[in-house]
């Protein structure tokens, strides 16, 4: 039998060409949708009431450091629920200190751990319950507004046939690479959900920045179908409700949610495992759009090396490779103007081969049981 290693290479090719135009397809359809994003009008003095929801388990030092913040916005009817989840630290005097000094400062008080509900469901539940507004903005104790109009701005988008706003919830700039790569993973999940939301394809959104209706919520039965996830609640349930019909997003700079980043390695990548483990529970068309973007992104590189080491066809593999390239380049660009991430731009084409290597190592996550303990 002979080997016909030039009808290997011309299947190389081809292959090379099905995943290069599925890559470019992403980046010039689905992925540019931020480009031509317009720049929200002003705000037209419709100030509905709006409650914002905070979770937190043991969280006092954030919350003497974030929630003044979050007391202080800009807006004229607000009221600032806190569920202090059976907290051990002092929360509950500094809490009861805080209430003194704001009128509109509402804590519940959970007083013992739930052995039904995980996770921060029953305190999310209890706080959606004990809001007296439709409109819930939801945040982490670890979170800090980029200003005091971050309230303002994302209740601007709280106009019917709209139930969820999904905004950015970026991490603060730190020295080092670590922080970079965290930053640049952040940027890229908002990339691609604030993208595929445009396209009219929502799938997740992050509870460090999003807001719903109230009766929205229990209508859909909550997280209750997620019964068994820690973490990831919100994601899922966004994943489960969202439309293009029925959702908008956010991007102004004035409505960032800030928090810090994990310090080491280590934390950063089992924060992660436990994230990417609500993607085996997404809609099925939504794991066949991230699953093919990744596995096309992988193939584009194995082939592109191959073909290149053996110089088959190389001037048609470096133009659609040249081509791919520029159109990521002026999607990033964009988008990170927009997201004020405009410092990791030079790390795009470092970051693009690494997490081909970054979804390798966390793909066993998708089959891992996730912790049954909120901390």
């Amino acid at each position: 039998m002979n080997f016909d290693f030039q009808l290997i290479l011309n299947i190389l090719l081809y292959a090379f060409y099905g995943v290069g135009g599925i890559q470019i397809l992403y980046y010039s359809f689905f992925f540019s949708r931020i480009i031509f994003l317009k720049t929200k009008k002003k705000e037209d003095g419709n100030t509905p009431p709006v409650t914002v929801i905070i979770c937190a388990k043991n969280e006092l030092e954030n919350l003497q450091k974030n929630l003044p913040s979050i007391l202080e916005q800009n807006y004229p009817q607000y009221e600032v629920i806190v569920v202090n989840d059976n907290s051990q630290d002092g929360s509950n005097d500094f809490l009861s200190h805080l209430k003194s000094q704001y009128a509109h400062l509402k804590v519940i008080d959970i007083l013992q751990e739930s052995r039904t509900f995980k996770g921060k469901r029953l305190a999310l539940g209890l706080g959606l319950k004990g809001a007296k507004n439709e409109w819930c903005l939801l945040t982490d104790a670890d979170c800090a507004p980029a200003g005091s109009n971050w309230l303002n701005k994302m209740q601007r988008n709280f106009r019917a046939p709209k139930e969820i706003v999904l905004g950015y919830a970026p991490h603060l700039k730190q020295a080092g690479f670590l922080n970079k790569c965290i930053r640049f993973e952040t940027f890229f999940t908002a990339f691609q959900y604030i993208n595929l939301a445009l396209s009219g394809l929502p799938y997740m959104g992050v509870g460090r920045n999003m807001a719903y209706k109230k009766q929205f919520y229990f209508d859909n039965k909550g997280y209750m179908p997620q019964s068994d996830m820690i973490s990831g609640d919100d994601d899922l349930f966004i994943n489960k409700v969202a439309s293009g019909k029925n959702t908008r997003i956010e991007i102004d700079s004035a409505t960032f949610m800030y928090s810090m980043p994990k310090l080491t390695w280590q934390n950063w990548f089992l924060q992660k495992r436990r994230h990417i483990s609500t993607g085996s529970k997404y809609k099925k068309i939504h794991k066949w759009l991230l699953g093919l973007q990744s596995i096309s992104q992988f193939l584009f590189y194995v082939l592109l090396m191959v073909l290149l080491v053996f110089k088959f066809q190389w001037q048609i593999v470096m133009l659609i490779f040249g081509v791919r390239f520029l159109l990521q380049a002026v999607d990033y660009a964009v988008a990170m103007r927009r997201f004020k991430e405009a410092d990791l731009f030079w790390l795009f084409p470092i970051w693009d081969v690494l997490q081909v290597v970054y979804n390798i190592i966390l793909l066993p996550s998708l089959f891992k049981k996730p912790s049954l303990q909120w901390k």
